[in-house]
């Protein structure tokens, strides 16, 4: 298995980096490492909610949310032969507003492989995912 860890301060409250956060098709916005993000199947953000991402180098993925604690944390899977990608957020009230911490998982036969492969652009995307979170959600903060 293969595991990335990216954290981030965010100055804002943890309800405004969750909104931010959570406005899934809004991602194109303010991260580079999303092209497109699209719901699939009309369900709200949730629970079993269904996403179709399209990034810069990867192919497009179906990504299910798996585990959903509104205002706090949400993962998210996606589903290939040979490999799971788990994608875990999590907000947590700090000092200065909140931390966020974000972890992407390669699990399964061909996970170590894939992990090992993709290292390098999965740093840089969540990189670019935590600095544009923290951007937008500043910015909606002062409001």
């Amino acid at each position: 298995m293969s595991t990335f860890v990216e954290r981030i301060e965010i100055a804002a409250p943890p309800a405004v980096v969750w909104d931010v956060m959570t406005r899934f098709e809004r991602w194109p916005e303010w991260t580079a490492s999303v092209a497109a993000l699209a719901p699939l199947g009309g369900s709200p953000p949730g629970l079993g909610a269904r996403y179709r991402i399209e990034q810069p180098s990867l192919q497009p993925a179906e990504w299910t949310i798996t585990a959903w604690e509104p205002g706090r944390a949400f993962t998210w899977e996606s589903r290939r032969t040979g490999m799971v990608a788990v994608a875990v957020h999590t907000v947590t009230p700090s000092a200065r507003g909140c931390e966020v911490e974000m972890i992407v998982r390669y699990e399964g036969l061909l996970g170590p492989l894939v992990g090992m492969l993709a290292a390098a652009l999965t740093r840089r995307y969540m990189a670019m995912e935590a600095a544009g979170l923290r951007a937008r959600a500043e910015v909606a903060a002062r409001a």
